[in-house]
């Protein structure tokens, strides 16, 4: 079955960087859009950036604009979120989600197949 799994967050102090990866397995990528959410405790779910088949069109959520960059490497079936100048209110649980098709939703019903998340902790 579809596996997404990501890694790379961790403890980051304001302004600094940190990427994340998301590693597809049980069917190849390509045929997916993909796309990051955010979870922040008390808050629900929510799109920060996603990226269509081919990287054809990347979609942001305003505030990460210009600070994050989502891409995808489907020979490696990964697509990654390259987060810059974090800000404490970037502190959340990062999850990778992925459907079938064409379409980069915001919504978390959009997407079929949910990775397990990874901590990002934004603090001085």
């Amino acid at each position: 079955q579809v596996q997404l799994v990501e890694f790379g967050g961790g403890l980051v102090q304001p302004g600094g960087s940190l990427t994340l990866s998301c590693v597809v397995s049980g069917h190849t990528s390509s045929s997916f859009s993909m796309a990051w959410f955010r979870q922040a405790p008390g808050k629900e779910r929510a799109f920060v950036a996603g990226i269509t088949l081919s990287a054809a069109y990347t979609r942001y959520k305003d505030s990460v604009k210009g600070r994050f960059t989502i891409s995808r490497d489907d020979a490696k079936n990964t697509v990654s979120l390259i987060m810059n100048h974090l800000k404490l209110e970037d502190t959340a649980v990062y999850y990778c989600a992925a459907v079938d098709g064409g379409v980069v939703g915001t919504t978390p019903r959009t997407y079929t197949y949910w990775g397990q998340g990874t901590q990002v902790t934004v603090s001085s």
